[in-house]
């Protein structure tokens, strides 16, 4: 499901995210990432933009990345990648994804959570 073309202001994600402005505007300068901005300079992030600020939070709130760690993780995630894992049959076939890079990070996460589970009961099984 395509999400909405929402445009939010800075006040909006900072809120949503329950940030400080001054947080997202130094994750934009250090992170090099480039908002949209009206004729006045005024900074419009799109759904893409809120989930790269969600992924961010998550990346050095929750899992304790530095900064330079976030925006190594974030260059990565952005490639389109190639993963190999095992199927749930016993025979260990393998099955090939690729990683979008138009897919939200959020449903990237998703999909990894539902993977390590698929390997953690395969681990079982062995």
């Amino acid at each position: 499901m395509k999400m909405s073309k929402r445009q939010y202001r800075i006040g909006d994600v900072a809120k949503e995210l329950k940030l400080k402005k001054f947080v997202l505007r130094f994750w934009e300068k250090e992170l090099s990432l480039q908002p949209h901005r009206s004729a006045g300079g005024q900074r419009f992030y799109q759904e893409e933009d809120f989930e790269t600020f969600k992924l961010i939070k998550s990346l050095l709130y929750d899992r304790k990345f530095t900064l330079a760690g976030a925006k190594k993780e974030l260059e990565q995630l952005k490639k389109p990648k190639k993963a190999i894992i095992p199927s749930q049959k016993t025979d260990m076939t393998t099955h090939t994804i690729t990683v979008n890079p138009e897919k939200s990070y959020s449903n990237i996460h998703h999909e990894l959570i539902e993977m390590k589970q698929k390997l953690k009961r395969l681990q079982e099984l062995l």
